[in-house]
């Protein structure tokens, strides 16, 4: 995802709601988030839909890897040889 803009990506509610269509092409074509505010504070962040998915992956493996890093410092990890053996194992099923 791209850095925010803050005097591009940051709109009040009242113009999000007329000019919607253009704030969703904006958000396609810059990949970059929208943030909407209320009242002066923010209530929502618009975002495509690549970039969500993309964000939720990322979010997936950080999470595979904190999970990895307390495996091995359980002493529950493998070397490397024995997850090779098991890699090529499963592979020439």
């Amino acid at each position: 995802m791209r850095r925010l803009k803050i005097h591009e990506d940051i709109r009040p509610l009242s113009e999000f709601r007329s000019g919607v269509a253009s704030f969703l092409k904006q958000v396609h074509d810059t990949k970059r988030p929208l943030i909407i505010t209320q009242h002066g504070k923010g209530v929502a962040v618009l975002l495509d839909v690549v970039e969500y998915e993309s964000m939720q992956d990322k979010i997936g493996l950080y999470e595979d890897i904190e999970i990895s890093i307390a495996q091995i410092g359980a002493g529950e990890g493998i070397s490397h040889e024995a997850a090779k053996e098991k890699v090529l194992k499963r592979l020439n099923k």
